[in-house]
């Protein structure tokens, strides 16, 4: 469960222990979608006038291209989480690292922080290794299988270098 009912945290901290699904309507059509979900674990309690805060922890995997050679690539996104919700009529409000409620909404629905700082911790490029030596810029033929057969290209503005005029 990532949505709360604001009058049960004026008294009582509440165990924040969901899943952001994949296919659920927080996620936009470009943003790097986690492979089975983003597994939250944490507490939000009250902080406050109309403030509260959530102590915790996602995780969960991504898949994208190598930036290299375009190879399928899962990179592991495993983050601790402290985050500040208040009211849009609070004075902190205009803060960036705090997230604004409505101030009648009844329920506090975390899942656009979560959207937000996933893809704040989602790596922007992956590599398939660290050594991957990527494709051939000629032919496409992925290096990391083996020399493509493609004649080096040498910069003509290089020559005097390689036969020793300079």
């Amino acid at each position: 469960m990532l949505s709360f009912d604001r009058s049960s945290l004026e008294t009582k901290a509440a165990r924040v222990d969901g899943k952001l699904a994949t296919n659920d309507p927080v996620w936009l059509e470009d943003d790097p979608k986690p492979v089975d979900g983003v597994i939250v674990t944490g507490r939000l309690s009250n902080a406050g006038e109309n403030r509260f805060y959530f102590s915790g922890r996602m995780s969960g995997e991504v898949e994208e291209e190598c930036r290299r050679c375009l190879t399928p690539t899962r990179a592991r996104v495993d983050e601790e989480l402290h985050l500040l919700f208040a009211d849009a009529s609070d004075e902190e409000s205009d803060e960036s690292d705090v997230y604004m409620l409505e101030p009648r909404a009844t329920t506090i629905d975390i899942r656009p922080a979560l959207r937000e700082q996933w893809l704040l911790a989602a790596p922007g490029f992956t590599l398939c290794r660290e050594d991957c030596k990527g494709l051939c810029p000629r032919c496409g033929s992925d290096l990391n299988v083996g020399p493509c057969g493609c004649s080096p290209v040498t910069d003509p503005r290089w020559a005097a270098l390689q036969r020793g005029d300079a």
